[in-house]
């Protein structure tokens, strides 16, 4: 008798790999043989008690971490199939293709629109005005902002609130066309209401760009995440399908961190 093949779930297109990464900071080791894959239709969260390493990982991402005289990263992690960590690989370039919005508002001290152009015009994606017009206004539209700023572009950025601040960071991210966006904590220096605004907008990201937010929120992961990597003392101990790892986790460990066990 001929059994019915099993459903499974669709293919989706990985963005980025990583295979048995290790960081030293000089003799501390603060990963610890991590591997994950991170693809376009889903937002990712990371998770896990303060000092787990679940932000360092996200910094190896786009090399942010080479920014740290001490830091060593063993391992590979490739972007479309292409070692990031290559001699070859540009880090500027790297850097617009894979962008961080980070856990403290960073505008730059100019005005809320170049604050937007100043990274398509470094990268050479507009060739005039007209240009940079355009993409400012896309790219506040797409960070939920124009219709709050259309009428004061030339501003400051660093006049805006805090949540606003946070949705220019991600617009000026989204400017220079990245293809995946990695969060550090967007929302733990916000309000409610800022929060909800930036999670709405993670939601209407999905899919146009990959997506990793690292968050100490469980709540937030479980809003706006599909998969859940759980890291603990420097090691990814569980990563799945997000309503898996908070209803039905299979390490002992993640189901602790759930359930306020520590953390």
């Amino acid at each position: 008798m001929m059994h019915e093949p099993q459903t499974l779930v669709p293919a989706t297109e990985t963005k980025m790999t990583a295979r048995d990464v290790n960081v030293f900071y000089g003799d501390k080791q603060a990963i610890k043989g991590v591997s994950i894959d991170v693809d376009m239709d889903n937002v990712t969260a990371f998770i896990g008690p303060s000092g787990c390493g679940k932000s360092t990982f996200l910094r190896t991402l786009n090399r942010m971490n080479d920014t740290v005289a001490s830091a060593r990263v063993e391992g590979t992690i490739t972007l479309d199939g292409e070692n990031i960590y290559a001699s070859s690989m540009d880090v500027v370039q790297l850097r617009a293709r894979v962008g961080m919005v980070f856990q403290k508002p960073n505008p730059f001290p100019k005005s809320i629109y170049e604050n937007i152009a100043y990274g398509p015009r470094i990268h050479g994606l507009a060739s005039g005005k007209a240009d940079l017009d355009i993409i400012v206004e896309k790219s506040l539209r797409r960070a939920g902002l124009w219709d709050e700023v259309k009428d004061r572009l030339h501003d400051s950025g660093t006049a805006l609130s805090g949540g606003q601040q946070q949705r220019l960071c991600i617009g000026r991210a989204i400017a220079v066309e990245p293809e995946v966006i990695l969060m550090d904590e967007p929302c733990s220096a916000l309000d409610p209401i800022a929060t909800a605004k930036i999670e709405e907008l993670i939601h209407e990201l999905r899919g146009r760009y990959a997506i990793v937010i690292v968050t100490h929120n469980m709540q937030q992961a479980a809003r706006v995440s599909q998969r859940t990597a759980f890291f603990h003392l420097g090691e990814l101990v569980e990563y799945g399908v997000t309503s898996d790892i908070f209803t039905n986790p299979r390490q002992e460990r993640t189901k602790d961190y759930i359930t306020g066990r520590y953390g």
